[in-house]
């Protein structure tokens, strides 16, 4: 180890020869080194995306290292989910505001739910490959770079002997000992490079890894997607009925309310008569509620809207629409307005206005 530390010294202080390693097997080295930083940095981030508050994630590395089972946290979709059931409770279930909390309780609680899945999966199927990596192959080739190194400074401390031998018995003591370290430097030189070159093996093993990432976060964002899709769906169906329900509570407005945007910005036709009720014969207009399929549009003012989602119709009474189409929209007098007529050739309906975007 002297003799090591003394050659390392001259070749810090440019007094000693030093034995340079093939191209090629430099090229073995910068990769490896690479593959070491941008594993961790990956690392690293990935556990930021996945768990964003540092002190969870300082918790979740201690359990790691003392072997023991992370234990089960709530995700911030789930807590929310929480707050919002309660407050529904103390609001109560039964109001307008109640039902809404309740419904996007529920939808929370899915998404944290898929949240949750997604940690797990990415966690197993990414995380854990690149930590095995940078904690097992990555350290064994760390420890024979370090043998190889000091049987390398053996060698140049060796050769350094030699060339400072001057009897014949002193060079010849000198020189098999240079063949005794050349060999060991040989082999451990190789052993190192088979190590080196299995990084390969490791980038094949990580791309895998990736895809599975990939593949995780897809179906997460899919199924987050399809949560709020269904939510949206139900807020727009149930709207009708909760503005119902919070103006059949509420003082009849004074004379002075301002219009409503659509009601403002979209024309009307004329209210359809209510015909009086004939006993045995249902009539949906004699009841007082506007059936889209009995009125005409006006002659002028119609506005044009792209449907940003798809939506199915709950009745008759409504149009089902597919994201991008375009579409005929007016609104009518005592209509919700949160709601529209749409038309589509000769198909005509209600349609959702969180489902639009009305163009000039």
């Amino acid at each position: 180890m002297t003799t090591s530390f003394l050659q390392f010294t001259e070749e810090k202080l440019g007094q000693a020869e030093k034995t340079e390693l093939d191209a090629h097997f430099e090229s073995l080295l910068a990769r490896a080194d690479c593959t070491k930083n941008w594993t961790e940095k990956i690392l690293r981030q990935t556990e930021v995306l996945l768990q964003p508050n540092p002190s969870a994630r300082v918790e979740e590395f201690l359990y790691e290292k003392l072997d023991r089972k992370v234990p089960s946290r709530v995700t911030n979709g789930e807590l929310l989910a929480q707050y919002m059931t309660e407050a529904a409770n103390d609001f109560g279930p039964g109001t307008p505001y109640g039902k809404t909390l309740i419904k996007v309780g529920e939808t929370q609680r899915h998404l944290g739910a898929a949240e949750r899945d997604f940690i797990h999966s990415a966690s197993i199927n990414f995380l854990t490959p690149l930590r095995n990596f940078l904690e097992g192959d990555w350290r064994t080739i760390s420890k024979e770079r370090r043998i190889l190194q000091n049987r390398r400074l053996d060698l140049d401390a060796c050769k350094a002997r030699l060339k400072k031998a001057k009897a014949a018995e002193a060079k010849a003591a000198a020189e098999q000992e240079l063949r005794l370290t050349q060999t060991e430097f040989d082999r451990q030189a190789e052993v190192t490079r088979l190590l080196l070159e299995g990084i390969s093996s490791t980038h094949v093993n990580h791309l895998r890894c990736l895809h599975e990432f990939v593949e995780s976060q897809t179906n997460y964002y899919a199924q987050c997607y399809q949560y709020m899709l269904d939510l949206q769906k139900q807020l727009g169906r149930f709207s009708g009925t909760f503005v119902g329900n919070a103006e059949s509570a509420s003082p009849p407005p004074a004379a002075t309310s301002p219009p409503t945007v659509a009601a403002a910005t979209l024309p009307a036709v004329p209210t359809i008569p209510v015909v009086p009720t004939i006993v045995g014969v249902p009539n949906t207009v004699a009841e007082g509620v506007l059936n889209p399929n009995e009125v005409k549009p006006p002659a002028s003012g119609t506005r044009k809207a792209r449907v940003l989602y798809d939506y199915e119709a709950a009745d008759s009474t409504e149009l089902a629409l597919l994201a991008d189409e375009m579409i005929t929209v007016y609104s009518l007098p005592g209509m919700d307005p949160d709601w529209l007529i749409g038309e589509r050739g000769n198909q005509k309906g209600k349609v959702p206005v969180t489902y639009l975007e009305l163009l000039s």
